[in-house]
């Protein structure tokens, strides 16, 4: 995958930042540094720019820590109920 960075639309980092704040918990989908597709619910912490790029700090189930940067983010849904 390219390293050149995509700048995400206001309302996705708008929709990122409400769910952050409410909790909710967020079926996400997204493509690793070398292309592979990840599928898992997680808890959205932060949203964090440097070095001209936006990063999502979540924690999986399991309380792992993980980053995703925001244009290798292809879905995000919040959990039903």
């Amino acid at each position: 995958m390219s390293d050149d960075y995509t700048p995400i639309g206001c309302d996705v980092y708008s929709e990122l930042e409400l769910h952050i704040m409410h909790r909710d918990r967020l079926r996400t989908a997204w493509r690793d540094v070398e292309g592979n597709l990840h599928q898992e619910v997680l808890l959205p912490k932060d949203l964090q720019t440097r070095q001209g790029a936006e990063y999502l700090q979540a924690e999986t189930h399991t309380g792992e820590a993980l980053e995703l940067r925001l244009d290798r983010i292809l879905r995000i849904a919040p959990m039903d109920g």
